[in-house]
């Protein structure tokens, strides 16, 4: 048994095939589950109001009273937080998964079958439903990282880290280049990401209150920016750099809530006393500079690198969570949320738009912060009783079964068989 295959020998099993029930890690799942649940409270923002309103508050909708706090709770403790914790746990995934395969090539075939079918899931996801899904970006950056797999835990941290480093690095010269634009050229740049003129308002209001086709051109145009551009740009780097840490955390044992008590302490220590007061020195700090184009280059690199110490110190406080048997009963909603969690994320989609677009209830743009956290709540609390019951009857969600039936190249069972009376 080698480093990569610290929970499953792959010598016990010479042939790909997905992991079985038993095979599963439960505080991984309880931990998928939290960042799934948690990812809604930004995305609740892009499914409800116009896209400039999700990096700049100010840009669309009330931002006073109670409407102000929602906000500043969601920018303190979700933004880029949960995203951390999934990209951690997708470079944990590809360890885990491919150690099975009986040789490097059947991992190898499997590996990149995955993701050719997930990047099909997430284009079909950005074009038909959201624009703002992050399936492809997670495909393309699990092809890219993937031969890096077998490196050691110190190297993949360090590889990480450059990732994060040099995209930090880029923005950093970017927005020190920004007053040099041209006038033109910057003005641009404002009314696309920050502060849309009110005519570009309507039009964004227009189309995300009509019906599925009409809303089509736009969604499917911001969807391909983010598959190229964004991918580019951003993704790569972030989500790229933060899969290879969480190889090396995988590694180590960090998601198997294994390590020591003091560990897992230590990383609520520094989100406590580091990470989130550094995010609301930024947010105070915004608020202050009346949220100038500056908190689009200086705001945005607190929440870079604070989300990924806050977000690690979720993962030590759900790791303690789960060490914990008399809370078992609470975590295993949660752990059945990240057992589907890719059901459980298109799910949110569906939902939502259908709650916000015109093909639904045609709410877009009219829900305060308030309202789309109650709407939230309600997905959360769906999504929380569904999931065990749907297991009960179920081996995977419906897409998991999909997904691994397509991987596999074979139907899967997807009916539990039922339990014998004399083992009940």
């Amino acid at each position: 048994m080698n480093e990569d295959a610290t929970i499953i020998n792959p010598a016990q099993d010479s042939s790909a095939a997905p992991v079985s029930q038993t095979e599963r890690i439960e505080s991984i799942d309880v931990l998928r589950g939290f960042a799934l649940l948690g990812i809604l409270v930004m995305n609740i923002q892009a499914f409800a109001m116009p896209q400039a309103a999700y990096f700049n508050p100010t840009a669309y909708g009330d931002l006073t009273g109670v409407n102000r706090y929602v906000w500043i709770a969601g920018r303190l403790l979700a933004d880029q937080k949960f995203m951390t914790i999934f990209s951690l746990l997708y470079g944990a995934g590809i360890v885990l998964m491919t150690a099975r395969a009986g040789t490097r090539s059947d991992a190898r075939r499997v590996h990149y079958r995955r993701m050719r079918w997930l990047l099909v899931i997430g284009l079909l996801h950005g074009h038909l439903l959201w624009w703002g899904d992050i399936l492809f970006h997670y495909a393309v950056c699990g092809m890219l990282v993937y031969p890096l797999r077998r490196q050691s835990p110190r190297r993949l941290l360090v590889l990480g880290v450059v990732l994060l480093v040099a995209f930090s690095a880029f923005w950093g010269v970017f927005g020190l280049s920004f007053p040099y634009w041209p006038e033109e050229a910057r003005a641009k740049f404002v009314a696309d990401a920050w502060q849309p003129p009110q005519e570009k308002v309507d039009a964004e209001l227009a189309t995300y209150r009509g019906g599925w086709l009409e809303q089509m051109p736009d969604r499917s145009v911001t969807a391909l920016a983010s598959e190229t551009l964004v991918l580019v740009m951003w993704a790569v780097w972030r989500a790229g750099g933060l899969m290879l840490i969480g190889m090396a955390l995988f590694k180590k044992d960090v998601f198997n809530a294994r390590r020591s008590t003091r560990f897992y302490v230590s990383l609520i220590a520094v989100a406590a006393a580091v990470g989130i007061p550094l995010q609301a020195y930024g947010i105070s700090l915004d608020f202050a500079t009346g949220w100038s184009f500056r908190s689009f280059f200086v705001g945005f690199q607190l929440v870079y690198w604070t989300s990924i110490a806050v977000g690690l110190g979720y993962v030590g406080a759900i790791m303690l969570v789960c060490r914990t048997p008399a809370l078992r009963r609470f975590t295993r909603p949660f752990a059945a949320v990240g057992q589907t969690a890719l059901t459980n994320y298109l799910l949110q989609t569906v939902i939502c738009t259908s709650i916000f677009y015109g093909h639904g209830l045609g709410w877009f743009g009219s829900v305060d912060r308030i309202g789309q956290a109650g709407v939230m709540t309600g997905v959360w609390a769906v999504q929380l009783i569904a999931s065990p019951l749907w297991l009960r009857r179920y081996r995977f969600g419906p897409v998991e079964w999909a997904w691994r039936s397509l991987t596999y190249r074979a139907r899967q069972p997807m009916r539990r068989s039922p339990v014998p009376e004399h083992a009940k």
